[in-house]
C-alpha cells in the first residue's frame, strides 16, 4: 500500500512540474550539457550576473532551477526570497554570508559541490573574487527583495 502511494505522489509531482525552457513542451525529459545552457541577462541581479533557465516559470507556484554565472569581483546586496532558496556551487567560490548588510567578514567560502539553503525571509548576501557558477532550485512564485530598496537594479 504504500508503495501505491508513493508511485502516486510522485505521478502527482510529475503532472505538476513546470514546463522546461528551450521551447520543449511539459512532460518531456530533459537533459543538457553546460554547453547547451542559453545564458542572458538577470533584470533582478546588479548588472553582469547572467541566467540560464534549466526548469521553470519561477513566478508560479512550481518547481524551477536555474544557475548563475557571476563575474569576478561581483557583489549580490542583501536581499531575501519570498520563497527557501537551495544553492548548489558549481565552479568557483561563492562567499555567502546571513544579515542586513554585504560583510565580506562574515561570509563563509562555499567551493565547488558545496549547499546553502536560505530559509524563507532570510536576508543574505554574497560576493565572488573569481567566476563563478552556482545553481538555484526552489518552488516559485520566485522574487529577490532587497533589504536597501535603492540596491534593486529593477528600480534604476
Amino acid at each position: 500500500m504504500k508503495k501505491m502511494a508513493l508511485v502516486a505522489l510522485a505521478l502527482g509531482f510529475s503532472a505538476i512540474a513546470a514546463p522546461v525552457a528551450f521551447g520543449q513542451h511539459g512532460g518531456d525529459h530533459s537533459m543538457l550539457t553546460p554547453a547547451e545552457l542559453k545564458w542572458g541577462p538577470v533584470p533582478s541581479l546588479p548588472v553582469g550576473a547572467q541566467i540560464a533557465i534549466i526548469e521553470g516559470p519561477m513566478n508560479e507556484a512550481k518547481p524551477f532551477t536555474i544557475r548563475l554565472k557571476l563575474p569576478a569581483n561581483y557583489q549580490i546586496p542583501a536581499h531575501s526570497h519570498p520563497a527557501i532558496e537551495h544553492v548548489t556551487v558549481i565552479s568557483g567560490t561563492f562567499n555567502m554570508g546571513t544579515g542586513d548588510k554585504l560583510d565580506k567578514a562574515k561570509t563563509k567560502a562555499l567551493s565547488p559541490g558545496s549547499v546553502a539553503i536560505m530559509q524563507i525571509g532570510t536576508n543574505h548576501f554574497g560576493w565572488t573574487s573569481e567566476e563563478t557558477i552556482v545553481q538555484l532550485h526552489g518552488i516559485g512564485p520566485w522574487d529577490v527583495k532587497y533589504v536597501v530598496p535603492a540596491d534593486d537594479p529593477r528600480k534604476k
